[in-house]
């Protein structure tokens, strides 16, 4: 016999409803703290994103930390301006043959040097090569030239960083002959490699010589020699003012004030491309070569500076083409001076103004009044974080410089930009190379696209499978059939990705290859397939039709969907020889132009779907299921249909869940990392094709992320990735958040 309850008043009874009511304090209080829990990672992780994106979007500033004259100034010219890594000491070539190196943060001389010039030689010329190497050449006018390079030793005596500047010769302190007849060389540029160096000079009678040798290294003392040989590649070149020879030792520039260039091919002496004309509208008062030697920046007498490279036309030719333009005022420019190992310059005006651009991001960085008088000579340090600019009064400003991630602007991140040796503005995605001259890419357009395409083919793949398999498993299947299929299609959830984009990558994408006319029947006869059967079902006799439960008669199907498999796979190689000549891969490109990549967004349509239909069948499968019975029962009773109660009542009543299945999906699809990376060719080609691979933003990241510099320019982007990744899931789940909330409010009352 059941024991009787305790009165409602007596000790036990409010014991009890004491106890309750302090378990549902509890229990509201604990899930108001993982809520908000869940909203307090959530924002820190947008907190520290910020944190770490934030820097590239500082604007950049210099800061004077010295003034002082010019050391050994006196009755000198200055003609190179250069310091070492540290930025502790500097050194100053001038027309004397003297160079004198001092401190950069006082001025005060460390050691003067008089270099090995001949005795009664005249300077006549002068030409720096590519920064990095630290060589210079004084054109005499006796038709030699003399090599130098400041150099540095750096040693560590009781743990304090000592620098000893000397001079070096590395070529030889002997005059190096490019003139067998004498001649002054009035322009000079040279170039020295690894493997060879090259003198070019101009005569003052208009001749252009080269001057090259192949450099041996002896096995006994390392010693460096050359053996050289000079010839003429032009004559009677008329008044050039500018000799630039790229670091490639291929490419000669000359130009005049009037904006005239001629550019000749050394390794071709006989070749000359035609004169072009820039089309200033103002003197070119300026000429440098951009870091890589690739581009030209010419600054004019109107404070602008322009950006040119050369640009195949239609007929395969280069052709010097003006790229971007930078303006620093309205003043003439006196001197430019490029980033070491980044495509940003300085740029000087006769006003004495400053400006920092950097070309690729088509950014000017800033612009800055530094002095009263015209600036005349500027130079910067290696590592970019200092320059030093001399003025027409003979004095000297160390500067140091707060420029940490040029590389960054809208235009370059968003925006088409015209890069180096590319034909036209592009977007692309190329972050880093062997090179130190390397112009970085960083669109984010291509890896954004390959996000939403990548997603896209696996939506397309996932969502009719599984809201179609999750409809007729809550609605038509037996219990009993259907207690069986949904925890199967539910456990593949737990399936590691990283196994799926492995069997992608390594089965599926070379089984797709070898039968892609077999996969393209397969699509094309099971919905042909499945509709016939189920016409021919429906035509059977009664008794026959009666003998199986309609909640079973997805079973029949099995043996079906195996067959046609069968039959599309034994038919791949005379569908191949029939419709693609023998070879699908070769027609598709030759006969519809397009390519095919063996890892391409069908392989990681059908990999990712797989990974997404469980998540959707999941969720749609009991939003239908969960429909009150009341509903349909009603429904059928008025005299519907099962059908008609399944789109006018089930699958309405139904849409939110269906609807927050979808998306949840889609974020799922978005976010992919390991199958993405496993069984696409991860190029950030921006391309539609289905047999065309991409590179998706969370793949990108995985890949790049443990090479990347930490707080390098490279870093921070890849975490701007992952920021623009995080708003863009946040956007579409707030967006589905709406849409589920009106669906539930709409069809809720049913």
């Amino acid at each position: 016999m059941a024991s009787a309850l305790p009165p409602i008043d007596s000790p036990a009874s409010r014991h009890h409803r004491k106890m309750r009511r302090l378990k549902d304090q509890l229990a509201k209080y604990m899930i108001a703290f993982g809520g908000l829990g869940v909203i307090a990672a959530v924002a820190l992780i947008f907190i520290y994103l910020l944190y770490v994106v934030f820097p590239l979007f500082l604007s950049g500033s210099i800061e004077i930390e010295a003034r002082y004259p010019t050391p050994a100034h006196s009755n000198s010219q200055t003609l190179l301006l250069a310091m070492e890594e540290q930025t502790e000491i500097a050194v100053r070539f001038d027309d004397t043959g003297k160079s004198t190196f001092f401190n950069t943060h006082d001025g005060s001389v460390i050691e003067t040097v008089e270099l090995a010039l001949p005795p009664g030689a005249k300077i006549t010329s002068f030409a720096a090569a590519t920064p990095h190497t630290r060589i210079a050449a004084y054109g005499l006018n006796d038709g030699s030239a003399v090599v130098v390079r400041h150099n540095y030793k750096v040693s560590y005596p009781d743990d304090i960083r000592t620098i000893i500047p000397f001079i070096d010769y590395p070529m030889g302190e002997d005059p190096i002959i490019i003139d067998e007849r004498g001649r002054p060389l009035i322009r000079l540029a040279i170039q020295d490699g690894e493997e060879m160096s090259m003198i070019v000079a101009m005569t003052d009678d208009g001749e252009l010589l080269v001057n090259s040798g192949e450099k041996e290294v002896s096995f006994i003392d390392d010693a460096i020699s050359a053996e050289t040989e000079t010839f003429s590649i032009a004559s009677d070149l008329g008044n050039y003012s500018y000799l630039l020879l790229s670091k490639e030792m291929d490419i000669v520039y000359l130009a005049n004030s009037k904006g005239d260039i001629s550019v000749y091919d050394v390794t071709d002496a006989e070749y000359s491309e035609q004169i072009e004309a820039l089309n200033l509208k103002a003197d070119i008062v300026s000429l440098e070569f951009l870091t890589g030697d690739i581009s030209l920046l010419v600054g004019n007498s109107k404070g602008n500076i322009s950006q040119w490279f050369p640009v195949r036309d239609d007929n395969g030719t280069p052709r010097l083409t003006k790229i971007r333009e930078f303006s620093l005022d309205t003043n003439a420019i006196t001197g430019i001076a490029t980033e070491h190992s980044r495509k940003g310059f300085l740029a000087i005006d006769e006003k004495g103004q400053v400006g920092i651009f950097h070309t690729t991001a088509e950014k000017t960085i800033l612009r800055e009044k530094l002095m009263d008088v015209a600036a005349k000579t500027v130079a910067i340090a290696p590592r970019s974080n200092a320059a030093m600019i001399e003025d027409q009064q003979g004095n000297l400003a160390f500067i140091s410089l707060h420029n940490e991630h040029p590389e960054v602007s809208w235009t370059s991140l968003w925006g088409e930009v015209w890069y180096e040796s590319y034909p036209e503005p592009d977007y692309i995605w190329q972050s880093s190379s062997a090179s130190n001259d390397f112009e970085a890419k960083f669109s984010l357009i291509p890896i954004s696209f390959g996000t939403i395409k990548a997603a896209f083919y696996a939506m397309l793949f996932a969502v009719p499978l599984a809201i179609f398999g999750a409809i007729y498993t809550a609605y038509f299947m037996t219990p009993k059939m259907r207690s069986v299929v949904k925890p199967t299609i539910e456990i593949m959830e737990a399936l590691p990705t990283v196994i799926l984009g492995f069997l992608a990558g390594l089965w599926l994408a070379p089984m797709l290859e070898t039968n892609l006319p077999a996969i393209l029947a397969m699509i094309l006869l099971l919905p042909l397939s499945v509709i016939a059967a189920s016409y021919i079902w429906h035509c059977m006799p009664a008794y026959i039709r009666n003998t199986v439960s309609d909640g079973w008669l997805a079973g029949l199907l099995i043996p079906l969907v195996i067959l046609v498999v069968w039959v599309s796979f034994s038919l791949n190689y005379p569908l191949e020889a029939l419709l693609f000549g023998g070879n699908t891969q070769q027609w598709l490109d030759t006969e519809l132009g397009v390519s095919f990549d063996q890892r391409n967004s069908l392989v990681v349509g059908i990999a990712m779907g797989f990974a997404v239909i469980p998540t959707i069948f999941s969720i749609t499968e009991d939003a239908i299921f969960g429909v009150p019975k009341h509903l349909t029962n009603g429904s059928l009773a008025l005299g519907a249909t099962t059908w008609q109660t399944l789109t006018r009542v089930v699958i309405l009543t139904a849409s939110p869940g269906i609807f927050t299945a979808v998306m949840i999906g889609f974020g799922r699809a978005v976010g992919e990392t390991m199958i993405v990376l496993m069984a696409t060719g991860n190029t950030p080609v921006m391309d539609f094709s289905i047999f065309q691979g991409m590179r998706t933003l969370s793949a990108n990241i995985a890949v790049e992320m443990p090479e990347s510099e930490v707080d390098s320019t490279h870093y921070r982007v890849l975490f701007l990735a992952a920021l623009v990744l995080f708003m863009f899931t946040f956007f579409f789940n707030t967006i589905a958040e709406v849409v589920r909330q009106r669906l539930r409010k709409k069809y809720g009352s049913l």
